[in-house]
């Protein structure tokens, strides 16, 4: 008895040095907690847990195993999609953020769309081609666009622009081969800003799209 219990606290020990490895981001020198490691780690100590309470000791090492193999599933998924859009949006202005499994894209206005217009910049097609083709490799994601305005002009404005800003994103995405039943728009008008209203600099943070990507529901 006291060496299984030995054993499962060693996996157990395993499995939180494991979660809490860090590596340092390639593109913002910052350090960071490795997502897959963590994925893993959660795994393998659930696993080594329900492994232990069925089968003493052994049961412990083959569930941290089985566990850290099936947690790190979709966060390697998600660290290789992540990757692969940090690679293709350099030096474009756009944004990428991650919340565990969720990544949002935040695209300003100044690079998607002309003042008060909803027609896509011509010079923004290659950008957001890119990550259309990111789209097509790594299609285990909802994808969910928004349009945001700033404050001024009231919803009467505002509301019909950010709508139409989110789906003339949705519809180029579609365009380039994207599955339209991945796909939502909407707009969220002057809501969830994330910049100042009051100052010419927050109004120009708040004038945005996002394309927020979310793991889609397993069948």
């Amino acid at each position: 008895m006291l060496i299984q219990l030995k054993r499962v606290s060693l996996v157990v020990a395993a499995a939180a040095i494991v979660a809490g490895c860090q590596t340092t981001n390639p593109y913002t020198g910052e350090q960071e907690v490795n997502k897959t490691s963590t994925y893993g780690g959660i795994g393998a100590l659930t696993g080594a847990v329900i492994g232990g309470l069925v089968d003493g000791g052994e049961g412990a090492l083959k569930g941290a195993a089985i566990g850290g193999a099936a947690g790190a599933g979709y966060g390697y998924y998600t660290d290789q999609q992540e990757a692969a859009l940090r690679q293709e949006l350099q030096g474009t202005g756009v944004q990428l953020q991650r919340e565990g499994d969720n990544l949002k894209l935040i695209m300003p206005s100044n690079i998607t769309f002309d003042s008060n217009k909803s027609d896509i910049k011509s010079s923004f097609y290659p950008v957001l081609g890119s990550v259309a083709k990111v789209f097509k490799e790594y299609d285990k994601n909802l994808i969910e666009v928004v349009g945001y305005t700033d404050s001024t002009g009231g919803d009467k404005i505002n509301l019909p622009l950010s709508e139409d800003r989110a789906r003339s994103v949705a519809s180029y995405l579609m365009n380039q081969g994207i599955s339209g039943s991945r796909i939502t728009s909407f707009g969220a008008g002057a809501s969830n800003p994330i910049g100042d209203n009051k100052t010419k600099e927050g109004r120009a943070m708040n004038r945005r799209v996002e394309i927020n990507l979310r793991p889609a529901p397993q069948k």
